[in-house]
């Protein structure tokens, strides 16, 4: 897949709020500082798309991405930073499980785990989600710059066991490097031509 174009199409904070399209639709999960924005603008080749910031929990709102005039990026509310209000933290959850449950063109999700975290209930609960709906989701290691090649293969391992997946459900990612992108791109090409 080779991205022409990438536009902001709105934000919303409630599924009546959600964009009225049938674009297949690839949703970007993962907890808050995991990366998740630095991922989106590496992938459709733009530093400031999707706004990033110097403090976790930036992303409140669901938000929505045009790209090639006919597919849908999402960026999800970035989950489980202690330091946001409670009130705005107790309707990521809820947000988040409407989205999976109701979306019906979401065709597969990428849940992003720091290469140096291991992933806990958060992540848990949202891969039940989606496997619970028969969405497929890809296991997106971000940061992978962050660590040598022999840290690397201890983190995997503690992750791959952590959420009780293969090696071949982790796929590895550096917004600063590049590394992983064409894969994501290719499994989204994938699954747009397949229309799965």
């Amino acid at each position: 897949m080779k991205i022409k174009s990438a536009t902001f199409l709105k934000s919303s904070t409630s599924f009546e709020q959600f964009p009225d399209f049938n674009y297949p639709e690839f949703a970007f999960f993962g907890r808050s500082n995991v990366g998740k924005s630095s991922l989106l603008n590496m992938l459709v080749n733009k530093k400031d798309l999707v706004k990033t910031g110097s403090r976790p929990g930036v992303t409140t709102m669901i938000n929505f991405f045009i790209i090639n005039n006919n597919t849908s990026f999402v960026d999800m509310p970035g989950f489980g930073y202690a330091k946001l209000p409670a009130p705005i933290r107790k309707k990521f959850m809820p947000l988040i499980r409407e989205y999976i449950e109701k979306r019906t063109n979401l065709k597969a999700a990428f849940l992003l785990i720091d290469i140096r975290r291991t992933p806990g209930d958060y992540e848990e609960e949202i891969l039940s989600l989606l496997t619970n709906k028969k969405i497929p989701v890809a296991i997106t290691i971000t940061k992978a710059d962050k660590l040598s090649k022999n840290q690397r293969g201890k983190r995997l391992k503690a992750i791959e066991d952590a959420l009780g997946i293969s090696s071949d459900s982790i796929f590895i990612t550096s917004a600063s490097t590049g590394e992983g992108k064409q894969s994501i791109l290719n499994i989204i090409n994938d699954l747009c031509q397949n229309g799965s």
